[in-house]
């Protein structure tokens, strides 16, 4: 399977600390982000892949205190490029290391520069960080949520519920988006402790003004039970698989037996 970035190409990134060479060749998937209200596909997150489609650890593997900085730019210039040859037009979702983001003014030049030159519209890119992810400093993450937030990108908690953190992190920095852990979604539908958990989560998000995204759902009964509740953007098998270098269409399917129908 070819890929549209081949092993020999190395990325130099925009800041000063950040100019490393990434010697190692990876590549990325695209799942889609579904509005279920509008039937429409919000955004397409970007899944980090080996050259030939492997998994992600075979990449992040390969990333340490050496690399790091590099990497993070090199992942979310690349994002860019390939999304614009693939004609995205919705939001682009990066993730992000946020202990390879020293100073946020500088660490984001080289992603300016090259949705500038791709032609993608900067305010169509979420950046999201993973609630699991160790955090030095979290006044530093703080910090670049809200420079992000000033540059008029979307910011996101991945995987939420699933690291130490949870409430307090929210407490600290109040992002656009949460994006709750799957561990949480499977199987919500016959689980009264996961909706108790859910039912006072979603509550907090309202008062909060943040959206919520499920993610990881694989059934439509998880599906309907977040519809009943409100919650319009979800993320998972049930609508589509990763796409690898490719943007996937989406299943439309919510209701147990229906026959999926397709839409890009």
């Amino acid at each position: 399977m070819p890929t549209l970035f081949p092993p020999e190409e190395v990325l130099r990134s925009g800041c000063d600390r950040c100019r490393e060479e990434v010697a190692f060749a990876f590549t990325f998937a695209f799942q889609p982000i579904v509005d279920v209200a509008r039937r429409e596909v919000f955004g397409y997150e970007a899944l980090v892949r080996g050259p030939q489609g492997e998994p992600a650890m075979t990449v992040l593997g390969q990333v340490d205190d050496t690399n790091r900085y590099a990497f993070d730019q090199a992942c979310r210039v690349r994002a860019i490029t390939l999304a614009s040859r693939l004609g995205l037009d919705r939001y682009l979702s990066i993730n992000f290391l946020p202990n390879a983001v020293y100073e946020p003014s500088l660490c984001i030049r080289s992603t300016l520069e090259a949705a500038r030159e791709c032609g993608f519209p900067a305010e169509k890119i979420l950046f999201e960080v993973t609630e699991g992810e160790r955090i030095d400093e979290v006044d530093h993450l703080t910090n670049i949520f809200a420079y992000y937030r000033s540059r008029g990108f979307l910011t996101a908690l991945d995987d939420f519920g699933a690291g130490h953190s949870g409430l307090n992190m929210l407490a600290r920095f109040v992002p656009d988006l949460i994006k709750i852990d799957m561990a949480l979604v499977r199987d919500v539908h016959r689980d009264r402790v996961k909706q108790a958990i859910l039912e006072g989560l979603l509550l907090t998000c309202r008062e909060l003004g943040v959206k919520v995204l499920a993610e990881g759902v694989e059934q439509a009964e998880e599906a309907q039970w977040f519809v009943a509740r409100g919650v319009r953007l979800m993320q998972g098998y049930f609508f589509a698989k990763p796409g690898f270098e490719c943007l996937p269409p989406v299943r439309w399917q919510m209701q147990t037996g229906d026959t999926a129908s397709s839409a890009s």
